[in-house]
């Protein structure tokens, strides 16, 4: 596996959308994993560089960004997207 214990909680892309940085805390996808981005200072109010909202899977839009993953890697996992453990 990738290290991270597997009782982390599995999120579908519905129960991710609801951790906007609105109603609950920031979250966001990638490669997978789910990462509370809450305390960073580049999501505030669940809105990243006013391009990207909380709540979504950003894969695909780490391909264009000025960084990698590994600056979401650098927030607390705190789940695994449905999709990707086949549930």
């Amino acid at each position: 596996m990738d290290g991270l214990s597997d009782d982390l909680p599995v999120f579908t892309r519905g129960q991710l959308a609801r951790h906007d940085g609105d109603r609950a805390p920031a979250y966001v996808a990638c490669g997978g994993l789910v990462y509370d981005v809450s305390e960073s200072s580049h999501w505030p109010r669940g809105l990243h560089r006013s391009l990207h909202w909380a709540g979504q899977d950003l894969t695909a839009e780490l391909a264009d960004a000025p960084h990698g993953i590994e600056s979401v890697m650098r927030m607390p996992c705190v789940g695994r997207l449905a999709e990707a453990t086949g549930r």
